[in-house]
């Protein structure tokens, strides 16, 4: 990607401003408040955007800080590239009311549509965290950080799993977890629901276990009053047959005393009589003759007194209005009574059945505990594939780090690797040497060299490179190599400074490039 002009209709300071840019270095001079940060801005809102914040946050936010000074309504500008052989036009307005963003080939005139997602196809990885890390480099800023470390990580994971480095495996990765969370809620409101229905159950069970006790209560009293009917009815029955058969004993032929006997009883009377004095034998036979009498008679008698029995006693118990129920009605209702026990009981076996159901793991519950366990597995799949390939991709990255350094300092520095955390450390004789160790010009050097050789590792399209006064730690001799480097490898540097210096060492190493004065 080359940029080859932009127009700064209404931004910041500039009002109808137009600048052509033109291939290797374009060396933008401006003294201090010429607007050299406002072309930088004004480069990262065609190619991002920009919103304006809310609150309290707006009153120093980018979009306030660059709106036009002459409050004229417009705000906003267009930037002219080219990428992949056709050069485009990118116009943008960030009106507070209106906000507009046109893309067009100008080679065919097709329109394109930012929303369908057309400029990320034609900038391939282009994104405002990357650019900030990679392409863009201020004064004293060319140290790299985690950002960028994560940036690198990612690339070597997306890289090696699917071959393609825009393929974003992080993103997958927090695809793959979010999965798994809702997975573990999907379970854990599968199995609250089976508590509840279990809970559910349980309850209902209970209940018909309590009809079933109380039918089984019902059932004794009902039993106990057939069974108390039928003994009143025996000894009715018996009572029957004891009056018949007393009538029975009180005819003649069914007395109980014999004959002999009521003979030996007269007899005995009149011995008395005769052989006692007078008057004494009067007195003796009569109470003779009445003893004999009251013989007689209890040996005439149907039945001696008896102590009541148990069924009696029971008999005497029985409420009128059990007096008064039919045995049929009685043996109706205990039918009805064993159905509806029978039908309960059935519903409780069928409510354990349900509960021991519930205790087991279905399908649904196996196939969520399946899926859980794949996603997990391919998670740990692709971290582990994105860790060999760091160490691949770290190993690439360290080999272009060292050959950017060796140019940028003329061959001083030759191997310089890339630790954790996208930080630098050199190799000097098999010694390591720690950036805290080597002056601020070398330093910046080395980040430079990170940022370079990750930018050519993280997009497929060469970008123009952002210097805004990057150089100020530089001696002569590191930035004249520096700028031959640049010249010589990089298609467009856009070098911003307010020094002279950077124009003259380009003239005197006959270094070509395009001079552009702000304001």
């Amino acid at each position: 990607m080359k940029i080859q002009k932009l127009e700064l209709r209404h931004f910041g300071k500039f009002r109808d401003r137009t600048i052509l840019l033109g291939d290797g270095i374009q060396l933008l001079y401006g003294e201090n408040e010429a607007g050299k940060t406002t072309i930088h801005t004004f480069i990262k809102s065609m190619l991002f955007g920009m919103e304006r914040g809310r609150g309290r946050a707006a009153a120093n936010d980018t979009f306030s800080r660059y709106e036009p000074w002459e409050q004229s309504g417009v705000y906003g500008g267009a930037i002219e590239f080219t990428c992949g052989g056709k050069t485009f036009r990118l116009e943008r307005s960030f009106g507070r009311q209106v906000k507009k963003a046109d893309l067009i080939c100008l080679d065919d005139g097709e329109q394109l549509s930012l929303a369908d997602g057309d400029l990320e196809m034609i900038l391939p990885g282009l994104e405002a965290d990357s650019y900030e890390d990679t392409l863009y480099i201020r004064q004293s800023g060319a140290q790299t950080g985690q950002k960028l470390a994560g940036e690198l990580k990612n690339f070597a994971a997306n890289y090696s799993v699917s071959g393609d480095a825009r393929i974003d495996l992080a993103a997958a990765q927090d695809v793959l977890r979010s999965q798994e969370r809702q997975l573990d809620r999907q379970a854990k409101v599968y199995m609250e629901e089976r508590q509840r229905r279990r809970e559910k159950i349980e309850q209902e069970a209970s209940y018909v276990w309590r009809d079933i006790h109380r039918l089984d209560e019902e059932l004794d009293r009902v039993r106990e009053a057939l069974e108390l009917k039928r003994i009143k009815e025996e000894r009715e029955s018996r009572e029957q047959e004891k009056e018949r058969r007393m009538i029975d004993e009180l005819r003649p032929g069914g007395w109980r005393i014999h004959p002999l006997e009521v003979l030996g009883i007269i007899l005995a009377v009149i011995v008395l009589f005769v052989l006692i004095p007078r008057p004494w034998n009067y007195i003796t036979s009569v109470v003779a003759a009445l003893a004999g009498g009251i013989y007689i008679w209890n040996r005439m008698k149907v039945e001696k007194k008896r102590q009541k029995t148990a069924p009696e006693l029971m008999l005497e118990e029985i409420t009128p209005e059990e007096e008064l129920a039919s045995a049929e009605k009685l043996r109706w209702e205990q039918q009805h009574l064993e159905e509806e026990k029978k039908e309960k009981q059935i519903q409780y076996e069928n409510l354990q059945e349900e509960l021991t159901e519930l205790g087991e793991l279905d399908d649904i519950y196996k196939e969520q505990k399946n899926r859980r366990a794949a996603l997990s597995l391919a998670g740990e799949r692709l971290a582990q594939v994105a860790r060999d390939m760091q160490t691949q991709v770290r190993s690439d990255l360290n080999g272009a780090v060292s050959d950017i350094m060796r140019g940028i300092t003329g061959g001083k520095y030759t191997r310089l690797l890339v630790e954790e955390g996208a930080q630098p450390v050199f190799f000097q004789e098999n010694r390591r040497i720690p950036l805290s160790q080597v002056s601020r010009g070398t330093m910046e050097q080395a980040y430079l060299a990170l940022r370079l050789a990750a930018a050519d590792l993280l997009y497929e399209e060469e970008y123009p490179l952002v210097l805004d006064d990057a150089f100020a730690c530089y001696d002569d001799r590191r930035l004249a190599n520096t700028l031959a480097w640049l010249a010589g490898n990089r298609e467009q540097v856009l070098l911003f400074t307010c020094h002279r210096r950077e124009e003259e060492i380009l003239r005197r190493e006959s270094i070509p490039f395009d001079l552009v004065s702000l304001p």
